[in-house]
């Protein structure tokens, strides 16, 4: 039964999939019989409606096997014989986003991991990434986890595009992503292009995220590892930004609104206690207790 579905699906086009094929996502063993069917043979448009059909029908942890054992090895062997993905293996890629956490575990880890992925695989797979809507948790989780993997330029590359979906950072994630470029402080190797750009994107959006020591420390990477063409705009950057905890108004506060006039016309800085008094002459009541909490961190 199973090497006559295979010998079906290596030739399969279009229309119905064999009904027994569609039960093998709730077989017990349902891995063992898959193997008998000869994924490796079926065809790209079969190869599309299995993806459709365990995506669909198994749990995440499942789903995760069939995209690192099946579809990847599928996708990726493709693009090496024809330099390109056939479409039907696009769609499979697109539909396994139907569960990010496995597309990310069964797919993108692997490939960067396996140390072997080339340019056009992670251009190729990038550009489902950039076009797709993925939740900011699952985002962060996998920028975390490209942070701690072992460098290589595609990884970087991935780290990009997910940077460049602007979501918000937990700090913890922002964290890791200083850790990784600060691992490369004591690099002798120049850094790929790559690499520059990603601290590039990476500091455009989360600048204001970033305390006065951590940008004070990614000043000193940048002397280290410069690129002339990124180096003064991520420098730039750096330079016109709020430090984390600090909103505008509190910069306001802690600038021009404090250097005001105090008894006789002799000028000086306001003390805690009396940016806290201006401040009550200022607002209502209902919400002082927030805008407190927002300036103490200037004038402890």
């Amino acid at each position: 039964m199973t090497s006559r579905i295979g010998r079906l699906l290596s030739k399969y086009t279009s229309g119905k999939i064999p009904k027994a094929f569609k039960h093998i996502p709730s077989l017990q063993a349902w891995e063992d019989v898959l193997y008998l069917t000869e994924p490796e043979n079926w065809s790209a448009n079969a190869v599309y409606q299995a993806t459709r059909i365990f995506a669909s029908n198994l749990g995440a942890k499942k789903v995760e096997r069939f995209y690192k054992f099946v579809l990847l090895p599928r996708a990726r062997d493709d693009i090496r014989k024809n330099k390109r993905l056939h479409f039907a293996l696009y769609q499979a890629l697109k539909k396994s986003v139907y569960k990010p956490a496995a597309i990310f575990k069964g797919i993108l880890f692997p490939l960067c991991e396996s140390g072997t992925c080339t340019l056009r695989e992670a251009v190729i797979i990038g550009s489902i990434i950039q076009r797709i809507t993925i939740p900011s948790l699952h985002s962060s989780v996998v920028l975390m986890k490209l942070a701690r993997m072992e460098y290589s330029g595609m990884t970087s590359y991935f780290m990009k595009l997910l940077v460049e979906k602007k979501y918000a950072l937990p700090y913890r994630v922002v964290v890791s992503m200083v850790a990784h470029f600060m691992g490369f402080l004591e690099e002798t190797r120049i850094m790929p292009v790559i690499w520059h750009q990603l601290l590039l994107a990476f500091v455009q959006r989360y600048k204001n995220e970033l305390t006065q020591e951590e940008k004070d420390k990614l000043k000193i990477l940048i002397r280290r590892q410069s690129y002339k063409l990124v180096s003064p705009e991520i420098l730039r950057e750096l330079k016109e930004s709020r430090n984390r905890g600090e909103k505008e108004d509190d910069l306001l506060l802690s600038g021009n609104i404090l250097e005001q006039g105090h008894g006789h016309g002799h000028g000086r800085l306001w003390s805690g206690a009396e940016v806290l008094k201006f401040t009550r002459c200022m607002i209502n009541h209902d919400v002082l207790d927030r805008v407190q909490s927002d300036i103490e961190p200037i004038i402890t």
